[in-house]
């Protein structure tokens, strides 16, 4: 049913839990031209998307040999997108792992969610209802007008040039060395965005993205 494990950027994918998250994940993937495995305990949600992704099966996942009966060993990435069940998700990434697969990414509902899935050996957590409100909370203070946090210590924001630093370049503003973030890119108005040099000058309106540790960008996005 699935290709040889490898590493290749269109490496087929197995998505286990198809819920909001995990139907979205699926989607994405299938529309960036990945072979999809779609798994759900529920035979109606399957029927549902029979026809959406490569292969939609339904199965416990919470039992090892399930999983090894629907060839999970022969698969290198696995996102498990249980959430409210989080014995089923604990077990579903212990199985996966257990079967060799190399990159299990899972979501978590809770802080506690995340840490057990993170001890027992997933390779990436995602709070998406947690990250999504930390993204609209800063964009809501009108400060930034997009927002990425990596994790609890590096951030990548958009946001307006501080005045300070208007109708100076980048290396007299000396915005790193005072505020210990970089300048990845800068934006004119009307323009695109081109890759920030010491050289580059900076002007009332330009938008620049930002990035650093979290406290950081914070701090000298509320320059703006």
């Amino acid at each position: 049913m699935a290709k040889n494990k490898d590493t290749a950027p269109n490496a087929p994918v197995i998505v286990i839990g198809l819920g909001r998250f995990g139907t979205a994940v699926a989607r994405s993937l299938a529309q960036l031209g990945h072979d999809v495995l779609a798994i759900d305990e529920r035979p109606e949600i399957v029927q549902k998307y029979a026809s959406d992704f490569t292969h939609v099966v339904a199965a416990d996942t919470t039992d090892t040999e399930a999983l090894r009966q629907i060839g999970a060993e022969q698969f290198s990435v696995a996102v498990v997108g249980i959430g409210t069940d989080i014995e089923a998700s604990m077990l579903t990434v212990l199985g996966l792992l257990d079967l060799g697969v190399k990159e299990v990414w899972a979501k978590a509902i809770s802080g506690k969610h995340a840490a057990i899935l993170e001890r027992i050996g997933a390779s990436k957590v995602i709070r998406p209802e947690s990250q999504m409100g930390k993204r609209v909370a800063h964009l809501v203070t009108g400060t930034m007008t997009d927002y990425i946090e990596f994790d609890e210590s590096f951030a990548i924001a958009r946001t307006r040039a501080p005045e300070k630093a208007v109708g100076k370049t980048l290396q007299e503003a000396g915005l790193r060395a005072e505020h210990g973030v970089t300048i990845v890119s800068i934006k004119t108005r009307g323009g695109d965005f081109t890759y920030a040099q010491a050289t580059t000058h900076v002007h009332a309106g330009d938008e620049l993205v930002v990035s650093g540790p979290t406290a950081k960008v914070e701090a000298f996005c509320a320059l703006s």
